[in-house]
C-alpha cells in the first residue's frame, strides 16, 4: 500500500482580488506558508507539482525532498486576459462558470480534456509507485507521493485515480478543495495481482479515500484577514470555479 496525498496550491494574491486568474504566476499571499509547516514532520518520499510557483513553493518550507514539475498537474487554460476584473466580465455577459463537461472556453480545455491529462498523470506520477510485489493488506510500503497542483485538476486526479478500482462507488466527488487544503487515499493492488505494476495497463486497484479537504493548519494562523473570511459575488464565482465547484447561491 502507498499514500497519495493531493494538495491544492497556496494562496495567491491574485486569489484575493476579483480578477479572472490562473494560468499566470502571482505573489503568494501569508496564508501559502501554512501548510508547509503543518506538513514538516510528514514523511513523504516523492513530490510532484505544476510549475506554478504558488503549487510548488509549499515543499520548499515542508521537506528536503527533491521536487518534480509536471506540466501535466498545471491549472486549466482560460484563455481569458489575465488580471481583468470580474465585473467587466459579467457586463460583457462572460462569467467563470461552465455547464457542461465538454463546455470550454476557446483555444482552451474542457472538463473531459483535463480528465484525459489527469489519468496521464496518474501513471505517471503515482502508478509506478507502487510496490512491485504484493503486500498484505495492511501492510504499507512506505512510499508516500504528494501532488501539489490546482483545484479543478485535482478533482480530476482524484477521479481518475478512483477509476482503477472496480469497487469504487462512482458517486464519489472530490472538488472544492480550499486554497492549500489537502486529500489524501490509501491506494494497494488488488490481491491475485503479481509482479511489476504496468502503469499503461495497471491491474484493478483498491483506492481508499482518508481525509477529505483538510485544512487543520489553518487553524493555527492568528489573525486571518476579512478577506479570507468574507468571500461573495464575482470573487465568489471565480473562486467555485477554479476550485472545481460552482458557488452555492
Amino acid at each position: 500500500m502507498i499514500t497519495v496525498t493531493f494538495i491544492r496550491h497556496g494562496e495567491s494574491e491574485d486569489n484575493l482580488k476579483a480578477l479572472w486568474a490562473g494560468w499566470k504566476d502571482a505573489p503568494l499571499s501569508d496564508l501559502a506558508y501554512a501548510l508547509g509547516e503543518y506538513l514538516a514532520s510528514t514523511p513523504i518520499t516523492h513530490i510532484y507539482a505544476s510549475p506554478l510557483l504558488r503549487a510548488h513553493t509549499q515543499r520548499n518550507s515542508c521537506t528536503s525532498i527533491n521536487l518534480t514539475r509536471s506540466l501535466l498537474l498545471r491549472s486549466t487554460p482560460i484563455c481569458i486576459p489575465e488580471d481583468t476584473p470580474l465585473e467587466a466580465l459579467f457586463e460583457k455577459k462572460i462569467f467563470p462558470v461552465l455547464d457542461g463537461r465538454d463546455e470550454k472556453f476557446p483555444e482552451a480545455e474542457s472538463l473531459d480534456d483535463l480528465a484525459v491529462r489527469a489519468e496521464i498523470a496518474i501513471r505517471e506520477c503515482v502508478l509506478p509507485h507502487l510496490p512491485h510485489a504484493p503486500l498484505p493488506e495492511d501492510q504499507h510500503s512506505g512510499v508516500h507521493v504528494a501532488l501539489a497542483s490546482h483545484g479543478l485538476c485535482i478533482g480530476e486526479l482524484v477521479a481518475a485515480l478512483l477509476r482503477l478500482d472496480p469497487e469504487a462507488s462512482e458517486n464519489q466527488t472530490h472538488y472544492g478543495l480550499m486554497n492549500t487544503a489537502w486529500t489524501r487515499l490509501d491506494v494497494r493492488v488488488r490481491d491475485g495481482n503479481h509482479g511489476p505494476v504496468d502503469p499503461a495497463n495497471p491491474p484493478p486497484l483498491d483506492v481508499r479515500v482518508t481525509h477529505v479537504n483538510h485544512s487543520e493548519h489553518l487553524k493555527a494562523l492568528k489573525d486571518i484577514p476579512a478577506t479570507h473570511e468574507e468571500v461573495d459575488g464575482a470573487r465568489a464565482e471565480a473562486r467555485a470555479f477554479f476550485g472545481g465547484e460552482r458557488a452555492k447561491v
